[in-house]
């Protein structure tokens, strides 16, 4: 695998060269050791998806936007949870 950010599959990523972005749905590695990502683009042209591209892994990186929801962090406690007292 290459060296520094690691793709995993199912994170949205940016081609750095032509900065098509999508989604990492396969990975390829060959027996000379290039590994390549399929990407599947997010964007619809006449209601069906654009065909899924090929980059080498090493010039994929993240994407601003991530997969799976809004991603809205809930609030973090600001008090300590209270403990229950066993009852005697």
């Amino acid at each position: 695998m290459s060296k520094g950010v690691e793709v995993k599959l199912g994170d949205r990523v940016r081609d750095k060269i032509t900065g098509f972005e999508g989604v990492a749905v396969a990975r390829t590695q060959y027996l000379n050791g290039c590994a390549r990502i399929a990407v599947q683009s997010t964007v619809l042209k006449e209601g069906k998806p654009l065909d899924t591209e090929w980059f080498d892994e090493k010039q994929v990186g993240p994407s601003q936007g991530k997969t799976g929801g809004p991603g809205i962090t809930p609030p973090q406690r600001t008090t300590p949870p209270q403990r229950a007292t066993p009852p005697m």
